[in-house]
């Protein structure tokens, strides 16, 4: 493949919040943490290679989960382990560590838009971010309401797992938006996303390959259904 000039960066430009930077004290966030910066890098490579590449196009908008953040190499997170059962997509992984609903809205579908060709297949698993935080959990509604509205249709989306406030407005506004927007639901209240022994990463944050596993399987099912 011919190198191209997309030069998208997967890395936010954000320094960590104070409380990564407390927990990075512990040996298991630090180790997890020094996978940021080259899991990028490797997918701006990957990325530049599909962009020179012919055939449907997936892209992928989202936060470390959708970096692979936690897994033993870059593309054995959800991504990854799904593509590889669809390797008729070439992927264009547009996720940043850190993401948020305005990362989605500012960056990456302008970057998506940018491709000059319209996506096959959109995959979306953004908002922990923004539900973690009180400050962005008061702008969450309005960003998430511009989000849906921007998503291309047959766009597959995931929902939150959790049972607090916010996660539940979060949630139910994207149901509306599925029955409304011709969107397609990922499930992650699925029972699947309740039990996580033996499936987290050292940080005891980010999935493993075995809990990408699942994740993977969920957004494999929601796929299936466009």
């Amino acid at each position: 493949m011919t190198e191209t000039s997309f030069d998208y960066s997967n890395l936010s430009g954000r320094r960590s919040g104070p409380v990564v930077r407390l927990a990075s004290l512990l040996r298991g966030v630090r180790l997890v943490q020094a996978q940021v910066e080259p899991y990028a890098h490797q997918w701006e490579q990957h990325n530049r290679d599909a962009v020179a590449g012919s055939g449907p196009l997936w892209v992928v908008l989202g936060d470390s989960m959708s970096q692979g953040v936690g897994a033993s190499a870059y593309d054995h997170g959800w991504v990854g382990q799904l593509a590889e059962t669809l390797p008729a997509y070439r992927l264009v992984n547009l996720s940043v560590y850190g993401g948020r609903l305005n990362d989605v809205l500012e960056r990456q579908i302008p970057a998506m838009e940018s491709l000059g060709v319209p996506p096959d297949l959109v995959t979306v698993i953004i908002g922990s971010n923004d539900l973690i935080s009180k400050k962005h959990r008061e702008a969450m509604p309005a960003a998430l309401a511009e989000m849906l509205r921007r998503l291309p249709a047959r766009t597959v989306i995931a929902n939150q797992p959790g049972g607090r406030a916010a996660v539940l407005e979060f949630n139910r506004m994207i149901d509306e938006a599925v029955a409304e927007r011709d969107l397609v639901l990922a499930e992650f209240r699925d029972p699947r996303m309740r039990s996580w022994k033996g499936k987290l990463s050292p940080d005891h944050f980010h999935p493993n390959d075995l809990g990408y596993a699942g994740m993977a399987a969920i957004m494999g099912e929601a796929i299936a259904l466009r």
